[in-house]
This record gives structure tokens, C-alpha cells and sequence, in this order.
């Protein structure tokens, strides 16, 4: 490998601010910030969303009940069949 051209890796600190959860990560990304967890210091970066807050992860996602296009043609149509008498 060539010298002096791959980005610095190293265990970053993201910070999921929506419910106040650390992840120490192996990232390359930089940040001018810094945080101490259990006496390291890492890199800090806050994060909106994370698998401790988003919805399919957690369970509270809602589904939704949905038909397949066949289902969606014959409800739609189902008046205009003709009857044969």
C-alpha cells in the first residue's frame, strides 16, 4: 500500500442526541469536537437518528395494511364487471 494517502481510522464517539446514547465506532470521519467516556477521550460527533432511536428498530413503526396491485385493480373494478344473466 502506498504511503500517506489513506484517511487517519479511528474509534469515533457518535452521539445520538434524540435519546442521549453513545456509539463508539471505527470511522474515518473528523471532527474538531471531543467527548470522554469511561477515561478515553474520542472524537465527537452528534447523530439524529440511530438504531436506539428509529422506529423499525425500536418496534413502535407502524404498518400499514396493503393490498397487492391485483387486490388494489379488483376492488377498484369490482362494480364495473358485467353481469351475465
Amino acid at each position: 500500500m502506498k504511503p500517506n494517502i489513506h484517511p487517519d481510522y479511528q474509534l469515533v464517539a457518535f452521539h445520538d442526541t434524540s435519546v442521549d446514547k453513545y456509539f463508539i465506532v471505527g470511522s474515518t470521519i473528523k471532527s474538531d469536537r471531543t467527548v470522554e467516556l469511561d477515561g478515553k477521550t474520542y472524537p465527537y460527533f452528534p447523530i439524529d437518528v440511530s438504531s436506539a432511536s428509529h422506529p423499525f428498530y425500536t418496534g413502535k413503526q407502524k404498518l400499514l395494511a396493503s393490498d397487492g396491485r391485483v387486490a388494489q385493480f379488483n376492488r377498484r373494478f369490482k362494480n364495473l364487471a358485467t353481469k351475465k344473466g
